[in-house]
């Protein structure tokens, strides 16, 4: 026959198929354990599927029948049942007896039989050798269910253990598995060759056009004559992939050895467009909006060095005094020093008119962050900072030198959604001054907490705890912008901006005067409720809470606010668009006034 008529034929029997007019699915399981395998062998089933379906002609449906002996059966393994039978009859025709173009015109009803048998246990459960202090997976034991899966996970967890131990090229290299059909056990026996314990060989670049061969090779860090370890090539693609450069990082390990015992590793990446332009737009009723833009170079001298120039408006038509405004250029350079330290070189300009002083302000800062692991990151640097503030009792003018210290911890499953986990994030920055400032030191702590719960977890507890304070300088004396207020987004909601500061009784030179300013210390909580409606839709409720005071750390008889709401939350690719509402929960005005605040991400 000539492929044009087989092709033909093959149409033509499509054609006379047609869409199916009426079926139905029935899967029927025996047995006393029928209602535990009943969703593992729908899953299974791709005939199960079909009728949700638009548009399935009759050979789909048989060719679906057919191919799932194989796939229920699989299923059935998995649950540890090896005597099961499996019958699957289209309008009373065993499937398997059924061609896909041999398939009737309509088809009203599928009918899946399966009789499991009894679920076998493990009689014998090994798997070596394994390198000391390694063990198989707990399931994989003599009396326990005999699932064809947990026989893999013994395989695979020995792999990773030789893995683990040096040895790049262990694996499986046989098996012995025995159905004792009368006794209703498996035995089986797994082989493991581990082969011969390998260092790190020769790294090859490939992928890379615009940035230089050299510099992937440091970034990358591979540590060259050192035991393998898997960690290490985990390490390696982080690196690389949080240089922002790259689209994509693989490592392609070969199958056999190098020269000498080592494991020669080619690296394949692919690079990102090396431009990148970004806008952002957030709004509050008592902020106002905040208009933001970036250009970002991801690759400015070769080395995947990252320049970034950005700007920013902010309390545009809002109640906070004037409006922000700031530009600053940033440069940054991985692997600088050692293959897990960046180098980051700030200059920020900007005008801060708040409604207790108006700052010009220009900064600079060159430090250096250590990645110590995947979620502990900290670094130092050393900064210079000269300000022109201006108040309504004085103006004065100051300059500095910091030396900015920071620490973070982040284990959260998701930094704009997260469900789980926590973040811990601590900022110190001593500051010495050159002129018109005292000396002293500004310390802050954001720490968050999550817990989800319900079905599906769809319940998330989340609680934000900041502390703040001021060492060593008076709030008359440390740079306005050091202190700290309470009251807004980020502190208080439901609070006007800055709605908590404090006052003293200042003498600048023409008699003691009364002056509204930061605190030297501040504490905040910030508890939220977050349900998920539907896979979409959240809704969110939360209370906030402040307290400011004019000593180092705040006490119970200093003044608080506090500030309560709800919110809506509509979950997007990029993180959930977020609408509060609030309204303060002490004072004067509870319930009174009311404000709502727009952006994206949690709150915290």
């Amino acid at each position: 026959m000539t492929l044009r008529r087989r092709l033909y034929l093959a149409g033509l029997a499509a054609v006379l198929a047609g869409p199916v007019l009426a079926q139905t699915v029935d899967i029927r399981i025996s047995g006393a354990d029928a209602d535990d395998l009943r969703p593992r062998l729908e899953n299974a089933s791709l005939t199960a599927s079909l009728p949700a379906q638009e548009d399935v002609a009759a050979q789909d449906y048989v060719a679906a029948a057919r191919a799932d002996y194989q796939r229920i059966l699989t299923g059935l393994y998995g649950a540890g049942y090896y005597g099961g039978t499996i019958s699957i009859q289209i309008d009373g025709r065993e499937a398997s007896g059924i061609q896909p173009l041999d398939a009737p015109r309509n088809i009203n009803s599928i009918i899946i039989s399966v009789t499991p048998g009894p679920q076998f246990t493990f009689g014998t459960a090994q798997v070596g050798p394994l390198p000391d202090g390694a063990l198989p997976p707990d399931r994989f034991a003599s009396g326990e269910v005999a699932s064809a899966a947990v026989i893999q996970d013994a395989a695979r967890s020995a792999v990773t253990s030789w893995r683990e131990a040096g040895y790049a090229l262990a694996a499986p290299s046989g098996q012995q598995i025995t159905a004792n059909h009368p006794a209703s056990e498996l035995d089986a026996t797994v082989t493991i060759a581990p082969g011969a314990q390998l260092r790190f060989g020769q790294t090859t670049i490939t992928g890379n056009e615009a940035v230089r061969t050299e510099r992937v090779a440091e970034i990358a860090g591979v540590p060259e004559g050192r035991v393998f370890s898997p960690y290490e090539l985990t390490r390696v693609q982080t690196r690389l992939r949080r240089t922002g450069t790259f689209r994509s990082v693989a490592i392609i390990e070969p199958d056999v050895a190098g020269p000498n015992a080592t494991l020669p590793l080619e690296i394949q990446v692919v690079e990102e467009a090396p431009r990148r332009i970004g806008f952002g737009a957030e709004y509050s009723t008592l902020d106002g909006a905040t208009l933001s833009a970036f250009w970002l170079h991801r690759n400015l001298l070769g080395g995947a060095e990252r320049f970034r120039v950005e700007g920013e408006a902010s309390g545009i038509a809002g109640g906070t005094g004037g409006i922000d405004y700031r530009v600053g250029l940033s440069f940054g350079r991985p692997a600088t020093i050692h293959p897990e330290v960046d180098l980051l070189a700030t200059a920020t300009l900007q005008r801060l008119d708040e409604p207790d002083y108006l700052l010009d302000q220009f900064s600079v800062d060159v430090g250096l962050t250590q990645y110590r692991t995947e979620r502990l990151t900290y670094g130092a640097g050393i900064g210079f900072v000269t300000a022109r503030e201006e108040t309504p009792q004085r103006t004065r003018e100051y300059t500095l030198v910091t030396i900015p210290i920071t620490g973070e911890y982040d284990y959260r499953d998701d930094p704009l959604n997260p469900n789980s986990g926590f973040y811990v994030n601590l900022d110190i920055r001593p500051f010495f001054g050159l002129e018109g400032a005292e000396n002293g030191a500004r310390l802050f702590a954001d720490s968050r907490f999550y817990r989800s719960f319900g079905t599906d977890d769809r319940v998330t507890l989340a609680a934000r705890f900041q502390l703040g304070s001021i060492l060593s300088a008076s709030a008359s004396s440390a740079p306005a912008d050091y202190l700290f207020y309470a009251g807004g987004g980020g502190t208080v909601r439901g609070q006007s901006y800055q709605a908590l500061g404090i006052e003293l009784e200042q003498d600048f030179g023409n008699g003691p005067v009364t002056v509204r300013t930061g605190g030297t210390s501040f504490a905040g909580a910030q508890l939220e409720a977050r349900v998920d409606v539907t896979q979409s839709i959240g809704v969110v409720g939360f209370y906030d809470i402040g307290v400011v005071s004019d000593q180092e750390f705040p006490t119970g008889d200093d003044e608080f606010v506090s500030g309560a709401g709800f919110g809506l939350r509509y979950n997007t690719g990029i993180g959930p668009i977020r609408f509060d509402v609030a309204t303060p929960a002490n004072g004067d005005d509870v319930g009174e006034r009311v404000e709502f605040y727009i952006g994206i991400g949690q709150s915290f």
